[in-house]
């Protein structure tokens, strides 16, 4: 059967995508529950079973996850493209239940857990490939597509690039990212680039005392930590794009007690590798800086303890991915759909792909309130949605884009 334009093929094939996407929906599969993201997996599986993919389920490092997917299919030519997405989100049965957080749809707008964060992403993945299939046979059985699904996309480790990394061949054209087009702004945005982070604990270690008797040998940690917070946030500079966030704090006990002990968690994000080293550089110095705590009676001085937790790589702007954006700008232009680039300061797994592939990330529908679960009365509280109508939009700019590319 013809269709008269890809926007009718794509209506006739969005209500079995959207079918597809309430299945995993109504499935469960918070990070921490590995059963959970196996089920939503097999969902996955079976939905592109139909499409000719081949599933692998691949087992996370740590036992704590469920297993990441890969979806194979093989071409008859040698271009082949990497199309990513995250089997995993941030909510838990208990919080489903409880802010009776479920599929619904209302007008335009359907609500539930990961309709954007990601599985509204792996239902336009398919949206896409079916569509291709039958806009350009050739193309879609020429080209060889692996389709990745992160079953720990949430807390973003090393492992799920690697296995990227494995199984990819020597010619993949890139990796495209599919999480929500959800910029700054309404409106369909790709990703331009992403800032890097850095994780830490900081310890301040002091003296107990009476908070009474003896207070002049007790050394307050809480007031030592309390200076060093001071001097996290002032790493904070706009200019370079570089954020220091404080976002826990704790210690001490009784208030008739000087507290001996105090921590805060820390996170540090900014574009470029340069300026986030810089931030990891002076965070070990406060090691090192003179003690502004000590006892009256002794001296005895308040110690700083640095812990770098973790480290996700920036994403830097950099040519091949405004090649990229160039294919769907055109696209875009073409459909008469409008649709922009911009720097985001959260992280994806185009973190650690753009160290090998150029990448692409924005590329799933639109929504808003993402990561949010409870609902207000009066509306003031939303919980998570995607906007139907932007499946549409954005797999029309994604047909024309990948044949853009694929065709150069």
């Amino acid at each position: 059967m013809k269709y008269d334009s890809p926007r009718a093929l794509l209506e006739r094939l969005l209500p079995p995508a959207l079918a597809f996407l309430r299945r995993q929906v109504e499935t469960n599969s918070f990070t921490a529950d590995p059963e959970g993201v196996r089920r939503n997996a097999e969902i996955v599986a079976e939905g592109f079973r139909e499409l000719g993919f081949t599933p692998e389920l691949c087992p996370a490092e740590d036992p704590r996850y469920g297993p990441h997917l890969f979806l194979n299919r093989p071409g008859t030519g040698g271009a082949s493209l990497l199309l990513v997405t995250h089997l995993d989100t941030v909510f838990s049965r208990e919080e489903e239940e409880r802010n009776a957080f479920r599929w619904m749809v209302d007008g335009d707008r359907i609500f539930g857990p990961g309709v954007i964060d990601n599985k509204g992403g792996t239902a336009m993945i398919w949206l896409v490939l079916a569509a291709l299939r039958e806009i350009d046979p050739r193309l879609f059985e020429a080209t060889h597509w692996i389709i990745g699904a992160n079953a720990l996309e949430e807390v973003l480790t090393e492992d799920f690039p690697s296995r990227c990394a494995e199984r990819i061949p020597a010619r993949c054209r890139a990796a495209l990212v599919f999480e929500a087009s959800v910029g700054l702004e309404p409106g369909l945005a790709l990703v331009q680039c992403r800032k890097g982070s850095a994780n830490f604990r900081v310890s301040a270690s002091g003296r107990g005392a009476h908070a009474g008797s003896r207070h002049q040998d007790g050394a307050n940690a809480i007031v030592e930590l309390a200076g060093v917070v001071g001097r996290i946030a002032a790493l904070t500079d706009p200019s370079r794009g570089l954020t220091a966030n404080v976002g826990s704090i704790s210690g001490g006990g009784p208030s008739n007690r000087v507290p001996h002990a105090a921590e805060c968690f820390v996170n540090i994000r900014a574009f470029a590798e340069p300026v986030l080293q810089d931030a990891i550089d002076a965070m070990f110095r406060l090691e090192n800086a003179p003690p502004t705590v000590r006892a009256v009676s002794d001296g005895f001085p308040c110690t700083v303890r640095v812990e770098l937790l973790g480290r996700n790589p920036a994403w830097p702007p950099n040519p091949q991915t405004e090649t990229l954006i160039a294919h769907w700008s055109e696209a875009a232009g073409k459909a008469g759909i409008a649709l922009r680039a911009e720097p985001r300061g959260g992280l994806s797994d185009g973190n650690f792909l753009s160290r090998f592939l150029p990448v692409l990330d924005g590329l799933g529908p639109w929504g808003g309130n993402g990561h949010a679960s409870e609902r207000s009365a009066d509306g003031s509280k939303l919980p998570e949605f995607v906007f139907v109508p932007s499946f549409l939009e954005m797999a029309e700019v994604n047909v024309g884009a990948i044949r853009n590319l694929l065709g150069s």
